[in-house]
């Protein structure tokens, strides 16, 4: 099965893998376009078997080799205004417009059409093709996956590029991050005896203040040289929704909110968990010595490790020379780069696309950057075959 960059790029937005539901359909089709070209993928499905990742091997059975990194879940396009359909692609003035083409199934389709390049090239070292599922919601099916390569004897690969849009740059470091959905359980009386009652909302107020005032002082200090780079160059604690209360004249019940660090790499994620659950049990003390039957609930929704830039890595190394990028990048964003890591992989991140065209209505790729993302193919598979 022949098919060009662009074609593949249109058949895989074809599928509206929105990652509220199933990517079976997407998975199934490349499963097949891979045995078209004599490869093997191996599935690793999620828990109820409605989402699978996939992963491939090309070339010889050995170590050393190139893993191409991909997501195949996109965001939802509902409520947004789009001119086109966000399932089709549509070029339009060097712009090619589909759910998916930026963030992040272009790179998918660039990776998807390096697999005959290897093959007809002979590669001497190792391509590798991992496409996971649900990195919109926390990157969630990414550790499966890698955890079944490394568990199951797919040959160690050194180099693990993740093609997020980044302009065909070498980003060597993002933040990480973890999350929670806190409900806090407060106890109703007449506001006018609001003393007597615990209010969730006020109690919830305060644990959201605090947050304000990490991100000041962290804002004041001086920022240690790994984390400088970053926009804004220390963690991040934020809150993005909230809910709550009966009345105006009732003490809140419940309060419900997101609560979110983002995490730059000269911190770790692990202290920053104990440092909010730390916060949390000090305001659930004030309100238990009101009402012992309130407290604070946090549901972890998302956990991601950050990615360190590394000494001289791998992996930096090789996307540098494919591209002749040699400045220093990192973004504020989270990606599976930092769960390869994690795992003992050199990683970088470098894909086509601007990030900031990413989610967006009307989401496009230009056909530019498409096109130096297909160079960088070539290049890559002649690398692989030196």
């Amino acid at each position: 099965m022949d098919m060009t960059a662009r074609e593949l790029m249109a058949k895989l937005i074809s599928f509206p893998t929105v990652s509220r539901d199933s990517n079976l359909d997407l998975i199934d089709w490349v499963e097949g376009y891979l045995a078209s070209h004599g490869v093997t993928a191996t599935r690793v499905p999620n828990d109820d078997g409605t989402k699978a990742a996939l992963y491939a091997h090309i070339g010889p059975q050995l170590d050393g080799g190139v893993v191409l990194s991909g997501h195949t879940d996109v965001v939802p396009v509902d409520g947004q205004a789009w001119d086109t359909d966000p399932f089709v692609t549509t070029e339009i003035d060097g712009k090619i417009y589909g759910r998916g083409t930026c963030d992040m199934k272009g790179f998918d389709a660039l990776a998807l059409f390096a697999v005959p390049l290897a093959i007809k090239a002979g590669i001497k070292r190792p391509l590798q093709i991992a496409l996971s599922y649900d990195e919109e919601v926390g990157c969630l099916g990414a550790p499966p996956m890698i955890d079944h390569m490394v568990s199951h004897g797919m040959p160690r690969a050194d180099t693990v590029i993740v093609g997020e849009p980044s302009m065909m740059q070498v980003v060597t470091g993002h933040k990480g991050g973890t999350g929670w959905h806190m409900h806090v359980r407060g106890f109703e009386v007449h506001s006018s005896l609001a003393y007597t009652g615990v209010s969730a909302i006020m109690m919830g107020a305060k644990l959201i203040e605090w947050a304000n005032q990490v991100n000041a002082a962290s804002a004041a200090a001086t920022p240690s040289d790994i984390n400088a780079p970053f926009d804004p160059p220390y963690t991040t604690l934020h809150c993005g929704m909230i809910s709550g209360g009966t009345a105006n004249n009732i003490t809140a019940k419940d309060c419900q909110f997101s609560f979110d660090v983002r995490v730059v790499p000269g911190d770790s994620v692990e202290d920053w968990k104990s440092c909010v659950m730390a916060k949390v049990a000090e305001i659930e003390v004030e309100m238990q010595a009101i009402r012992p039957e309130t407290g604070i609930d946090a549901n972890p929704f998302f956990g991601l490790p950050g990615l360190v830039p590394e000494n001289m890595g791998k992996a930096e190394e090789l996307a540098r020379r494919l591209t002749g990028d040699n400045a220093t990048h990192v973004v504020s964003y989270g990606t599976e780069a930092g769960q390869f890591q994690e795992r003992g992989y050199s990683a970088v991140v470098c894909g086509p696309g601007d990030i900031a065209q990413a989610h967006q209505p009307n989401e496009f790729i230009t056909v530019d950057q498409f096109q130096q993302g297909e160079a960088f193919m070539h290049r890559l598979v002649a690398a692989l075959a030196e």
